[in-house]
């Protein structure tokens, strides 16, 4: 039975037992007059809630709650509803489903590919990369056309393009245009991309069109099964990179490419209720200054860094793959670190930045949970 002496409302539905503010319960009613279902949008005032409010009764059944406030008005919840949306449900309940992987459990899965046909051409195939893509933070499309336009309108499928300081479509070669390793023959150590944007891009799109030479292999590493990891095995560790917010910083003065990008963040970022994981911030190569601590948390932070580096780089966590003309890749940025092994002769390779909300916004269009 819900307790009325004190101030919010107490209420167990079959294992979760709920403690709901009544300024919240009033807030959160579904009726015609505070709640807008044709554009599901609050049409309550919340600032006009007394912030002292309790309801006058209060009454449950087996599968509603119903309030009647001070002035009259009647609030009805159903139990289930309150179960899902109560702080105590989402504690039990993940944002976003994964499976963490490293190499052989990827391996194992045999997760296949998507015909660039069926992504195009049909739901069935776009759900199913996208499901894949969810899952694993990575996903293919296979016999798409190596050019730069196809590639771009296979992206625009999921999401719109993300313009960035590299434009629209990079489309980019060893020739050191810009003033990044990425535009050289050098091998790149694992990473995210754009840590230096206070948002950084969440997808990446990646095609190679062109190689003549040797090596190139990407490296692709799930950054939330080695967290994972490291949660289990060093938590202090992992609560202190969840803490720390550093400064990533990219300069740049190449030809008539002048800019000066700064983010700031800690290396892993988590849901507060749930401690669910949504982010990591890892770039070695882009990481400022450390100068947003002070000293005697300094060298606590660097141990805790060489916990989750020596995690991310275990060779059993690498994923390996070869990037050929036809065969494009899809990146989880907020996830999924990548790099690349150096390379000899010429190498083209295009792609994009895809906007996150655009490609969980389809995703759950689809009857995805994103």
């Amino acid at each position: 039975m819900p307790v009325l002496c004190v101030p919010f409302l107490e209420l167990k539905y079959g294992e979760t037992l709920m403690r709901f503010d009544y300024v919240w319960l009033r807030d959160h009613c579904r009726s015609a007059s505070c709640y807008n279902t044709k554009t599901n949008q609050r049409s309550l005032d919340t600032a006009s809630v007394d912030l002292c409010i309790r309801p006058k009764t209060v009454r449950v059944d087996e599968t509603t709650l119903f309030l009647t406030w001070p002035d009259g008005h009647v609030t009805r919840y159903g139990l289930e509803w309150l179960v899902k949306n109560s702080y105590e449900g989402q504690k039990q309940q993940v944002m976003h489903p994964r499976m963490l992987w490293n190499a052989r459990i990827y391996q194992e899965a045999q997760v296949p590919s998507v015909e660039c046909q069926s992504f195009l051409e049909t739901n069935e195939g776009l759900r199913e990369f996208l499901q894949n893509f969810l899952l694993y933070g990575i996903a293919f499309v296979e016999n798409v056309p190596p050019t730069k336009e196809d590639t771009e309108i296979l992206a625009e499928r999921i999401s719109l393009i993300r313009e960035t300081i590299y434009g629209r479509m990079w489309h980019f070669t060893s020739d050191f245009s810009r003033g990044d390793t990425a535009y050289t023959k050098l091998a790149l150590d694992r990473h995210t991309d754009t840590t230096y944007f206070q948002e950084p891009c969440g997808i990446q799109v990646l095609h190679c069109l062109r190689h003549e030479g040797t090596g190139g292999r990407t490296l692709l590493v799930d950054g939330f099964y080695a967290a994972e990891q490291v949660l289990q095995e060093a938590p202090d560790d992992f609560e202190l990179l969840t803490k720390v917010p550093l400064k990533h910083e990219y300069i740049e003065n190449v030809g008539g490419c002048h800019n000066h990008m700064i983010g700031v963040g800690p290396v892993l970022n988590t849901y507060p209720w749930n401690n669910e994981l949504y982010l990591i911030r890892y770039n070695n190569y882009d990481r400022a200054v450390i100068n947003t601590v002070p000293y005697d948390t300094v060298r606590r932070w660097y141990a805790a860094h060489r916990t989750l580096t020596t995690e991310l780089r275990r060779p059993e966590n690498e994923l390996w793959v070869k990037l050929k003309p036809g065969k494009a890749l899809f990146v989880d940025n907020w996830r999924i670190l990548h790099g690349r092994e150096s390379f000899t002769g010429y190498r083209q390779l295009c792609g994009c930045y895809l906007t996150r909300d655009d490609v969980l916004n389809t995703a759950r269009f689809l009857g995805l949970q994103a």
